[in-house]
């Protein structure tokens, strides 16, 4: 039955996903939960599905070249053959996000199967960063942070004002190397954190969430 005015969204990593329902969210959960999970047998006016995936690279727009994409993103990860490439637009930061979802998982496919919206159309699986980027002017202060962690992976996009600073993946095998990472791209960038404010898409352990308040002025999710 759809719901009308709402909105669900998806986030899918290598073992398993998380979702929420506006502002009620489930933390991460097995891929097994996919048939049994209520929230994912309704319709919804509007569904987002996001891979955490590394294969992202950040273009300007004038620079970029459709037939250029696999080569571009080649440049900066390591690509199989048969991995898929596309690419979305940015508009918020003037850029194209080239990417692959190919990263041997297949729940995405299953949940892009799965959820329909309220007019009976599939939703699209897009990367984490992408809606990194596009949630970052969101962030209220003039410094922005916006994060996802979950399985080894890190998507990070840092900005001031306007001005979009940094947009990057990390491999990051655990939280206290995930935050290793945010610091370091953080000092490179002059940020103080005891006076700046983190905020993260995907779901946070509570023993996370206090280790990041050590440092930041405040910890908050979207």
């Amino acid at each position: 039955m759809p719901v009308t005015g709402s909105r669900i969204s998806v986030q899918v990593s290598l073992s398993g996903f998380a979702f929420k329902v506006g502002t009620t969210g489930s933390g991460w959960l097995g891929p097994d939960r996919v048939f049994t999970t209520p929230e994912l047998q309704r319709r919804y006016d509007e569904v987002e599905i996001s891979l955490l995936t590394p294969k992202c690279a950040l273009v300007p727009a004038p620079c970029f070249e459709p037939a250029a994409a696999r080569s571009i993103l080649s440049d900066v990860v390591k690509l199989k053959e048969e991995d898929a490439v596309s690419w979305i637009d940015v508009p918020e930061f003037g850029a194209m996000l080239v990417y692959s979802n190919t990263i041997g998982e297949s729940l995405s496919k299953v949940l892009s199967q799965t959820l329909f919206t309220s007019s009976g159309n599939r939703a699209e699986v897009l990367p984490e960063l992408y809606y990194i980027l596009r949630d970052l002017p969101l962030c209220k202060e003039y410094n922005k942070i916006l994060a996802s962690y979950h399985d080894g992976l890190l998507n990070l996009a840092i900005a001031q004002g306007k001005s979009l600073l940094l947009a990057n993946t990390f491999d990051a095998v655990d939280f206290t190397t995930a935050e290793y990472f945010i610091f370091l791209a953080m000092k490179k960038l002059q940020l103080n954190p005891e006076v700046t404010t983190i905020t993260f898409r995907t779901p946070l352990e509570s023993e996370e969430e206090l280790s990041l308040y050590r440092y930041f002025k405040a910890v908050e999710q979207v």
